[in-house]
């Protein structure tokens, strides 16, 4: 069984518990019992106002979102789940900065949970750069549960990878996968 890209800095353990679910067909038996159904915002305007409203409850004195939107191209060509664009840009005599989101259209049908992980991501990014200890303290007080989004993000794509979709375009579990 080829190794798996979404887990290569974790234990030897763990990675050998997902294998265990792969091999026995039950990666999408225990996601659908944890993710019941997918989130329900499929436009790039309901996109920007989840976003905005995660902000605005977390990040009040960050600069301001000026798109939130879905792209195609993210997971090809980034290798990336989502983006946060920073530009500045000289206006007259000021210096005009712009925060741009860009989150995978493959995220449109995913549970709630990791399209918020990926928005909460993105988010910690308007004050923090990098990686580091600060970024995950900022994410771990935007959303409690982050890490383990994170691994169970993980775990979605790595169905989406061999298995194909988890859910259908309307939310509810596909045919595959409902026992």
């Amino acid at each position: 069984m080829k190794e798996f890209p979404y887990f290569g800095g974790y234990p030897e353990q763990v990675t050998a518990q997902v294998r265990t679910l792969i091999a026995e067909g039950r990666l999408g038996t225990v996601l659908l019992r944890k993710y019941p159904a997918s989130h329900d915002i499929r436009t790039d305007k309901a996109l920007y106002a989840y976003a905005l409203a995660i902000k605005n409850a977390s990040l009040r004195q960050s600069p301001p979102l000026s798109k939130v939107v879905f792209d195609g191209k993210i997971h090809v060509v980034h290798q990336a789940l989502g983006l946060h664009t920073f530009a500045s840009r000289v206006q007259g005599g000021k210096l005009k900065a712009k925060n741009e989101i860009r989150i995978g259209a493959v995220f449109k049908v995913a549970p709630p949970e990791c399209l918020r992980m990926i928005v909460v991501h993105e988010l910690a990014h308007l004050r923090e750069k990098e990686h580091n200890r600060a970024f995950y303290q900022l994410c771990n007080h935007m959303e409690p549960a982050y890490h383990q989004l994170e691994f169970d993000l993980r775990l979605y794509l790595t169905h989406l990878e061999l298995f194909g979709a988890l859910y259908r375009g309307g939310g509810g579990a596909s045919g595959a996968d409902r026992e």
